[in-house]
Protein backbone atom coordinates (compact mmCIF):
# COMPACT_ATOMS: atom_id res chain seq x y z
CA UNK A 1 0.00 0.00 0.00
CA UNK A 2 1.34 3.42 -0.97
CA UNK A 3 1.54 6.34 1.44
CA UNK A 4 -0.30 9.54 0.61
CA UNK A 5 1.61 12.75 1.21
CA UNK A 6 -0.60 15.80 0.74
CA UNK A 7 0.48 19.37 0.11
CA UNK A 8 -2.04 22.17 0.68
CA UNK A 9 -0.97 25.50 -0.82
CA UNK A 10 -1.63 28.85 0.82
CA UNK A 11 -0.66 32.51 0.56
CA UNK A 12 -1.73 35.68 -1.29
CA UNK A 13 -5.36 35.52 -0.14
CA UNK A 14 -6.04 31.81 0.31
CA UNK A 15 -8.21 31.33 3.40
CA UNK A 16 -9.44 27.71 3.44
CA UNK A 17 -6.13 25.92 3.88
CA UNK A 18 -6.66 24.71 7.47
CA UNK A 19 -10.14 23.39 6.78
CA UNK A 20 -8.83 21.66 3.66
CA UNK A 21 -5.90 20.13 5.53
CA UNK A 22 -8.30 18.85 8.19
CA UNK A 23 -10.46 17.23 5.50
CA UNK A 24 -7.39 15.50 4.06
CA UNK A 25 -6.36 14.17 7.47
CA UNK A 26 -9.90 13.00 8.20
CA UNK A 27 -9.98 11.23 4.84
CA UNK A 28 -6.86 9.20 5.64
CA UNK A 29 -3.85 11.03 4.20
CA UNK A 30 -0.62 9.82 5.84
CA UNK A 31 0.88 13.30 6.02
CA UNK A 32 -0.58 16.74 5.36
CA UNK A 33 1.60 19.81 4.93
CA UNK A 34 0.40 23.40 4.57
CA UNK A 35 2.94 25.47 2.67
CA UNK A 36 3.05 29.11 1.59
CA UNK A 37 3.82 29.92 -2.01
CA UNK A 38 7.14 31.42 -0.86
CA UNK A 39 8.11 28.09 0.74
CA UNK A 40 7.98 26.51 -2.72
CA UNK A 41 10.07 29.23 -4.29
CA UNK A 42 12.70 29.01 -1.55
CA UNK A 43 12.55 25.18 -1.74
CA UNK A 44 11.82 24.92 1.96
CA UNK A 45 9.09 22.56 0.78
CA UNK A 46 9.68 20.38 -2.29
CA UNK A 47 6.70 19.58 -4.49
CA UNK A 48 8.42 16.36 -5.58
CA UNK A 49 7.91 14.97 -2.06
CA UNK A 50 4.12 14.85 -2.49
CA UNK A 51 1.64 12.82 -4.49
CA UNK A 52 -1.53 14.79 -3.67
CA UNK A 53 -1.59 18.53 -4.28
CA UNK A 54 -4.54 20.69 -3.23
CA UNK A 55 -5.22 24.32 -4.12
CA UNK A 56 -7.86 25.49 -1.60
CA UNK A 57 -10.35 28.33 -1.78
CA UNK A 58 -9.91 31.98 -0.92
CA UNK A 59 -9.43 35.29 -2.67
CA UNK A 60 -6.07 35.09 -4.41
CA UNK A 61 -4.74 38.64 -4.79
CA UNK A 62 -8.17 39.95 -3.85
CA UNK A 63 -9.53 38.69 -7.20
CA UNK A 64 -7.99 41.74 -8.87
CA UNK A 65 -7.84 41.36 -12.68
CA UNK A 66 -10.25 38.43 -12.30
CA UNK A 67 -10.30 35.50 -9.92
CA UNK A 68 -6.89 33.76 -9.84
CA UNK A 69 -5.63 35.65 -12.90
CA UNK A 70 -2.70 37.29 -11.15
CA UNK A 71 -1.88 34.04 -9.37
CA UNK A 72 -1.89 32.12 -12.66
CA UNK A 73 0.73 34.49 -14.08
CA UNK A 74 2.77 34.17 -10.89
CA UNK A 75 2.75 30.38 -11.04
CA UNK A 76 3.44 30.19 -14.78
CA UNK A 77 6.53 32.38 -14.68
CA UNK A 78 8.00 31.71 -11.23
CA UNK A 79 11.10 29.60 -10.69
CA UNK A 80 12.43 28.02 -7.53
CA UNK A 81 15.76 29.23 -6.18
CA UNK A 82 17.54 26.45 -8.07
CA UNK A 83 15.93 27.54 -11.36
CA UNK A 84 13.10 25.01 -11.72
CA UNK A 85 9.84 26.17 -13.30
CA UNK A 86 7.16 26.01 -10.61
CA UNK A 87 4.19 25.05 -12.74
CA UNK A 88 6.17 22.24 -14.37
CA UNK A 89 6.92 20.89 -10.91
CA UNK A 90 3.19 20.97 -10.19
CA UNK A 91 2.42 19.11 -13.41
CA UNK A 92 5.12 16.62 -12.38
CA UNK A 93 2.88 15.44 -9.54
CA UNK A 94 0.33 14.39 -12.16
CA UNK A 95 2.97 12.92 -14.46
CA UNK A 96 4.11 10.60 -11.65
CA UNK A 97 0.58 9.30 -11.15
CA UNK A 98 -0.42 11.70 -8.38
CA UNK A 99 -3.51 13.84 -7.90
CA UNK A 100 -4.19 17.57 -8.18
CA UNK A 101 -7.33 19.16 -6.77
CA UNK A 102 -8.54 22.77 -6.94
CA UNK A 103 -11.44 24.04 -4.84
CA UNK A 104 -13.26 27.28 -5.70
CA UNK A 105 -10.39 29.77 -6.08
CA UNK A 106 -8.16 26.74 -6.63
CA UNK A 107 -10.41 25.59 -9.49
CA UNK A 108 -10.21 29.06 -11.01
CA UNK A 109 -6.43 28.83 -10.79
CA UNK A 110 -6.24 25.38 -12.43
CA UNK A 111 -8.47 26.62 -15.26
CA UNK A 112 -6.36 29.70 -15.88
CA UNK A 113 -3.15 27.68 -15.73
CA UNK A 114 -4.57 25.41 -18.42
CA UNK A 115 -4.41 22.30 -16.22
CA UNK A 116 -8.17 21.93 -16.62
CA UNK A 117 -9.88 20.62 -18.64
CA UNK A 118 -6.87 19.74 -20.85
CA UNK A 119 -9.06 18.54 -23.73
CA UNK A 120 -7.03 16.38 -26.11
CA UNK A 121 -4.31 16.35 -23.43
CA UNK A 122 -3.50 19.99 -24.24
CA UNK A 123 -2.13 21.01 -20.85
CA UNK A 124 -1.16 24.66 -20.25
CA UNK A 125 -3.60 25.86 -22.92
CA UNK A 126 -6.41 27.94 -21.48
CA UNK A 127 -9.65 26.41 -22.75
CA UNK A 128 -12.06 27.66 -20.09
CA UNK A 129 -12.36 30.34 -17.45
CA UNK A 130 -14.67 31.24 -14.56
CA UNK A 131 -16.48 34.56 -14.62
CA UNK A 132 -19.11 36.60 -12.77
CA UNK A 133 -22.25 34.88 -11.54
CA UNK A 134 -25.39 35.68 -13.49
CA UNK A 135 -26.89 37.02 -10.26
CA UNK A 136 -24.16 39.72 -10.18
CA UNK A 137 -23.65 38.95 -6.52
CA UNK A 138 -21.56 36.82 -4.21
CA UNK A 139 -23.39 33.51 -3.71
CA UNK A 140 -23.15 31.86 -0.30
CA UNK A 141 -25.56 28.92 -0.16
CA UNK A 142 -25.76 25.11 -0.10
CA UNK A 143 -26.42 23.38 -3.41
CA UNK A 144 -27.32 19.92 -4.67
CA UNK A 145 -24.82 18.26 -6.99
CA UNK A 146 -25.12 15.24 -9.23
CA UNK A 147 -22.10 13.10 -10.14
CA UNK A 148 -21.51 11.83 -13.65
CA UNK A 149 -21.09 8.04 -13.41
CA UNK A 150 -19.29 7.98 -16.77
CA UNK A 151 -16.64 10.50 -15.77
CA UNK A 152 -13.07 9.26 -15.26
CA UNK A 153 -12.75 11.48 -12.16
CA UNK A 154 -11.36 9.45 -9.26
CA UNK A 155 -12.72 11.91 -6.67
CA UNK A 156 -16.40 11.40 -7.54
CA UNK A 157 -16.40 7.69 -8.32
CA UNK A 158 -19.04 5.41 -6.81
CA UNK A 159 -21.01 8.44 -5.59
CA UNK A 160 -24.34 9.65 -6.94
CA UNK A 161 -24.69 13.07 -5.36
CA UNK A 162 -23.42 15.64 -2.89
CA UNK A 163 -24.87 18.59 -0.98
CA UNK A 164 -22.19 21.25 -0.48
CA UNK A 165 -21.84 24.98 0.13
CA UNK A 166 -20.76 27.45 -2.56
CA UNK A 167 -19.06 30.71 -1.70
CA UNK A 168 -18.08 32.66 -4.80
CA UNK A 169 -18.72 35.68 -6.97
CA UNK A 170 -17.09 34.30 -10.12
CA UNK A 171 -18.32 30.74 -10.47
CA UNK A 172 -19.85 30.72 -13.94
CA UNK A 173 -17.88 28.53 -16.32
CA UNK A 174 -17.03 30.15 -19.65
CA UNK A 175 -15.75 27.90 -22.44
CA UNK A 176 -13.46 29.19 -25.19
CA UNK A 177 -16.12 28.37 -27.76
CA UNK A 178 -19.22 26.27 -28.25
CA UNK A 179 -17.27 23.27 -29.54
CA UNK A 180 -15.15 23.25 -26.37
CA UNK A 181 -18.30 23.21 -24.27
CA UNK A 182 -19.73 20.30 -26.24
CA UNK A 183 -16.48 18.36 -25.98
CA UNK A 184 -16.56 18.71 -22.21
CA UNK A 185 -19.89 16.96 -22.35
CA UNK A 186 -19.12 14.25 -24.90
CA UNK A 187 -15.75 13.40 -23.30
CA UNK A 188 -17.44 13.12 -19.88
CA UNK A 189 -15.10 15.68 -18.32
CA UNK A 190 -18.07 17.27 -16.56
CA UNK A 191 -17.96 15.26 -13.34
CA UNK A 192 -20.22 17.46 -11.20
CA UNK A 193 -23.37 19.40 -12.09
CA UNK A 194 -25.66 21.65 -10.11
CA UNK A 195 -28.96 19.83 -9.73
CA UNK A 196 -32.48 20.32 -8.51
CA UNK A 197 -33.68 18.39 -5.44
CA UNK A 198 -34.70 15.51 -7.72
CA UNK A 199 -31.15 15.10 -9.03
CA UNK A 200 -31.62 16.65 -12.47
CA UNK A 201 -28.92 18.97 -13.80
CA UNK A 202 -30.27 22.49 -13.94
CA UNK A 203 -29.67 26.04 -15.11
CA UNK A 204 -32.35 27.43 -12.81
CA UNK A 205 -31.36 29.82 -10.05
CA UNK A 206 -30.77 29.33 -7.14
CA UNK A 207 -30.17 25.58 -7.62
CA UNK A 208 -27.56 26.65 -10.16
CA UNK A 209 -26.10 29.58 -8.23
CA UNK A 210 -24.00 31.12 -10.99
CA UNK A 211 -25.56 30.24 -14.35
CA UNK A 212 -22.89 27.79 -15.47
CA UNK A 213 -23.86 26.18 -18.80
CA UNK A 214 -24.85 22.52 -18.59
CA UNK A 215 -24.96 23.03 -14.83
CA UNK A 216 -21.19 22.60 -14.64
CA UNK A 217 -19.94 22.65 -11.04
CA UNK A 218 -16.78 20.58 -11.46
CA UNK A 219 -14.44 19.29 -14.16
CA UNK A 220 -11.76 16.67 -14.53
CA UNK A 221 -8.96 16.22 -17.02
CA UNK A 222 -8.91 13.16 -19.33
CA UNK A 223 -6.87 11.14 -16.82
CA UNK A 224 -9.40 11.72 -14.03
CA UNK A 225 -6.57 12.77 -11.71
CA UNK A 226 -6.84 16.56 -11.98
CA UNK A 227 -10.09 17.80 -10.49
CA UNK A 228 -11.60 21.23 -9.93
CA UNK A 229 -14.92 22.29 -8.44
CA UNK A 230 -16.55 25.50 -7.29
CA UNK A 231 -18.38 24.10 -4.20
CA UNK A 232 -16.44 23.50 -0.98
CA UNK A 233 -16.24 19.79 -0.01
CA UNK A 234 -13.86 20.56 2.86
CA UNK A 235 -16.63 22.63 4.50
CA UNK A 236 -18.79 19.53 4.97
CA UNK A 237 -16.42 17.41 7.05
CA UNK A 238 -18.84 16.46 9.85
CA UNK A 239 -22.57 15.74 9.88
CA UNK A 240 -23.17 18.79 12.08
CA UNK A 241 -21.95 21.09 9.28
CA UNK A 242 -25.19 20.35 7.41
CA UNK A 243 -27.66 23.24 7.82
CA UNK A 244 -30.45 20.78 8.57
CA UNK A 245 -28.60 18.42 10.91
CA UNK A 246 -30.72 19.30 13.95
CA UNK A 247 -33.75 18.13 11.95
CA UNK A 248 -32.05 14.81 11.25
CA UNK A 249 -31.09 15.61 7.66
CA UNK A 250 -28.10 13.66 6.39
CA UNK A 251 -26.10 13.80 3.17
CA UNK A 252 -22.81 12.36 1.89
CA UNK A 253 -19.93 14.21 3.52
CA UNK A 254 -17.69 16.30 1.28
CA UNK A 255 -14.71 14.48 2.75
CA UNK A 256 -15.76 11.46 0.65
CA UNK A 257 -14.18 13.24 -2.33
CA UNK A 258 -10.85 13.43 -0.52
CA UNK A 259 -11.20 9.83 0.67
CA UNK A 260 -11.84 8.62 -2.90
CA UNK A 261 -8.66 10.32 -4.07
CA UNK A 262 -6.59 9.04 -1.16
CA UNK A 263 -7.91 5.50 -1.55
CA UNK A 264 -6.99 5.66 -5.23
CA UNK A 265 -3.40 6.60 -4.40
CA UNK A 266 -3.11 3.86 -1.79
CA UNK A 267 -4.01 1.15 -4.28
CA UNK A 268 -1.13 -1.17 -5.27
CA UNK A 269 0.25 -0.46 -8.73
Amino acid sequence: MHSVHTLVLTGHGTNCERETAHACRTAGADTVTIAHFADLIQEKVLIADFNFLVFPGGFLDGDHLGAAQAAAVRYLYSETKSGLNLVRLIKGVHDRGGLIMGICNGFQLLAKLGLLPALNNAYFQRQISLSYNDSSRFEDRWVNLRCNPDSPCVFTRDTDSFFLPVRNGEGKLIAKDESTLRLLETKNLICLQYSDPDGRATLDYPCNPNGSPLGIAGLTDPSGRIFGLMPHPEAFNHFSNHPGWTRGQRKTLGTVMFQNGIDFLKQPV
